[in-house]
């Protein structure tokens, strides 16, 4: 429950505890405390008990912790039924990547090795470039705005 809380942070943690209820306190509050989580455990496992009960015969091998999205991806990836373990294996996204990128860098050397219009790059406009004439402005359209 309680697995990344290191020792300096509970040390400060019953540190701040003595010092909030005092130490004559301190023990009825953690016996407070215990009997609290106790009950809300009893509370959970009796409802899981109560829902297993109602989903029949058909679920008896249904497990709470498989509703936890990374648990129940973990054993899907795990089944060797499904044959994601080859597909797993067969794809390699760095390689995939590098050859994304090698042909956009190839792309973007042919397009500033061309004549650099519009029309020598099949239609494209390279958004790069700066416009050729920056002091002219587009004209104003009044009904527009």
């Amino acid at each position: 429950m309680f697995n990344d809380i290191g020792p300096l942070e509970l040390v400060t943690l019953v540190v701040l505890a003595v010092l909030v209820f005092g130490p004559d306190k301190l023990p009825k509050v953690i016996q407070d405390i215990t009997r609290t989580i106790r009950k809300i455990r009893e509370f959970s496992e009796s409802a899981k008990q109560d829902i297993r009960t109602e989903l029949g015969p058909e679920f008896k091998d249904f497990e709470f912790e498989d509703l936890n999205p990374k648990t129940f991806i973990r054993k899907q990836l795990d089944n060797e039924d499904l044959g994601l373990k080859e597909i797993r294996n067969g794809f390699d996204l760095k390689k995939e990547m590098a050859e994304v990128t090698d042909a956009v860098h190839s792309r973007e050397s042919d397009s500033s090795s061309s004549s650099g219009s519009s029309s020598s790059s099949g239609g494209t406009v390279d958004m790069t470039k700066k416009p050729e004439t920056p002091d002219e402005r587009p004209p104003y359209d009044a009904d527009a705005t």
